[in-house]
């Protein structure tokens, strides 16, 4: 004990001791540090992921519905009942979007993934422009009478819309939609006559092949 402590009274505190409470904050300090850093990891791994829920069985499902589509068509082409073609495929789209909307639900409820995180959120924030650009062509086309262009436009633009979505996703669904783009610019310039058969291979091909094998591969 120092002369001046035993004049003041003050307790006297070991050396180690005096080591280990100037050495506390230091932890606390480290501590909240590496909590710091492991929120962020984590939160830069959340922002970073893919988004897994795409189902294969909702592709599946929507393919089924694409081939329907065709074979409605069939009976009713654009030529001369561009009104009833045009409903069938309008009608086509909502059913497989409900469908895969559906499955994708399910599969979240099964995974754990929340629908309203990051993953989810970027995957709808680049899918859905080239849908809704879709959306407006169909009805202009449709006002001008240009049914001609349609399945073009819409084998184009879907396969953009899943380009973009598939970036935040599992590697069969970017592949699906370049594919898509390549079969909407084929069916632009080539014959009409052949139609029908892009619109089935893209919409009701595409949609089964890649559904099953996210389904067999991607969990469901």
């Amino acid at each position: 004990m120092s002369a001046a402590q035993r004049l003041s009274g003050m307790p006297t505190v070991p050396r180690r001791h005096q080591d280990q409470i100037v050495r506390a904050p230091e932890r606390l300090a480290l501590h909240d540090r590496a909590e710091d850093n492991l929120r962020y990891i984590r939160e830069t791994m959340a922002r970073a992921g893919s988004f897994t829920s795409v189902s294969g069985r909702g592709m599946m499902h929507a393919g089924v519905v694409g081939f329907v589509a065709t074979l409605a068509s069939l009976r009713y082409p654009y030529a001369s009942q561009p009104v009833v073609w045009s409903a069938i495929w309008i009608v086509a789209a909502i059913v497989a979007a409900v469908l895969s909307s559906l499955a994708i639900r399910k599969k979240s409820l099964r995974t754990g993934e929340s629908l309203l995180g990051g993953p989810a959120r970027r995957f709808v924030l680049a899918f859905a422009p080239a849908l809704v650009a879709g959306a407006i062509l169909t009805a202009v086309l449709v006002a001008r009478g240009l049914y001609v262009l349609l399945p073009g436009a819409w084998l184009t633009l879907y396969g953009a819309a899943v380009t973009a979505g598939g970036t935040f996703s599992a590697r069969p669904v970017p592949v699906m939609g370049a594919t898509f783009m390549a079969l909407g610019a084929v069916c632009l310039l080539t014959d009409p006559t052949w139609q029908p058969y892009y619109l089935a291979g893209g919409f009701g091909l595409l949609h089964v092949g890649v559904g099953y094998r996210i389904a067999r591969y991607h969990g469901g």
